[in-house]
């Protein structure tokens, strides 16, 4: 199948979804590699990649909070079948790499940058020893700020990198001085720093009409099926320190944003619940604004219609989705 056809068949997935996901999609899933490696603080991280002698451009995967590469194979087999090796990891206190706390469903850091950090072992131990000629990166959500904070570090790694409703600010159910405030507070207690932050808890499996993450039925039961099916795999809300960290280096990456040499295509969910959209442009305001007359592009692309999931969308908008990373990433092929 030509890439054309390939790129065609996205647009009608779903119809064939179960078809799909337990045929050709698990055969792919069962020619992954895995692996783990010690990130900071001697916590095992684990990664998964997919690899042929024929490609010769490397795509890195930043996925968001709670997630694990389990849910990712739908998104690595497309870009596999158009000709990237494709790698991912499980951040730390997720997925499959070492939880943090004694509640392994408490989604906790220590510091926010540890899982750049992580991410650059990742880099640097996992992926650049392949010696590519092209390297790529895509993140979803939180991924989005890891991805962001490594850039910052590391600006000439990837040619281009494409941030998925990236988390530089969160839409909290209270006014920021109030979280604020809470996340102070908890601080001051180590017990209550590491407790779930407030209205959240263990995780639990939201019925499709109240979910917020997408208007795929088809996809969004798959990943109700991977918690059901692997309870390791599941995280519940955030702990108040998570809270404290993200939400500053949200305020950080967004000062620094202009900081970033990586060409840049930041794709925004028009109904986001999940992250705050607000903080997003602001963000890419701040990278448009240093980048040159020649460089400049509208920043960020709106998928209209999409919830925070757009990679797990339906097909229509997840595949305006990918056709536009797809021919970003073309443009810098050089």
């Amino acid at each position: 199948m030509t890439t054309t056809l390939f790129k065609h068949s996205w647009l009608s997935r779903e119809k064939q979804f179960s078809a799909f996901t337990n045929g050709t999609l698990l055969d792919f899933w069962n020619q992954r590699e895995e692996g783990e490696f010690t990130g900071v603080d001697g916590v095992k991280i684990r990664y998964v990649h997919w690899r042929s002698p024929s490609h010769n451009k490397a795509l890195v995967i930043s996925s968001g909070r709670s997630e694990s590469y389990v849910k990712y194979p739908e998104v690595a087999f497309d870009f596999f079948h158009i000709g990237y090796d494709v790698f991912l990891l499980d951040h730390r206190g997720q997925g499959l790499s070492d939880r943090l706390l004694e509640d392994t469903q408490k989604g906790h850091v220590e510091k926010f940058s540890d899982y750049i950090d992580d991410f650059s072992t990742f880099i640097d131990t996992i992926v650049l020893p392949y010696q590519y000629q092209h390297y790529f990166a895509l993140a979803h959500s939180m991924g989005g700020a890891i991805l962001a904070g490594y850039l910052l570090k590391y600006p000439h790694v990837f040619k281009a990198a494409a941030l998925s409703a990236p988390m530089f600010g969160i839409k909290l159910p209270i006014p920021r001085w109030v979280a604020n405030f809470l996340v102070n507070r908890a601080e001051q207690s180590q017990s209550e720093r590491n407790n779930y932050a407030v209205s959240t808890g263990k995780w639990f499996p939201l019925p499709f009409i109240l979910n917020v993450l997408t208007h795929s039925h088809e996809r969004y039961r798959r990943y109700l099926r991977y918690y059901a099916d692997f309870p390791e795999l599941r995280l519940g809300g955030p702990t108040y320190h998570w809270m404290g960290e993200s939400l500053k280096t949200g305020d950080w990456l967004i000062e620094h944003a202009g900081e970033i040499d990586t060409p840049l295509l930041v794709l925004e969910a028009e109904h986001d619940k999940v992250v705050d959209n607000q903080e997003l442009r602001a963000f890419c305001e701040r990278y448009s604004q240093s980048r040159t007359r020649e460089e400049k592009q509208k920043l960020p692309l709106v998928i209209k219609g999409a919830h925070h999931e757009i990679l797990f969308e339906i097909d229509k908008l997840r595949s305006q989705a990918l056709n536009e990373i797809c021919e970003f990433y073309d443009k810098h092929l050089f």
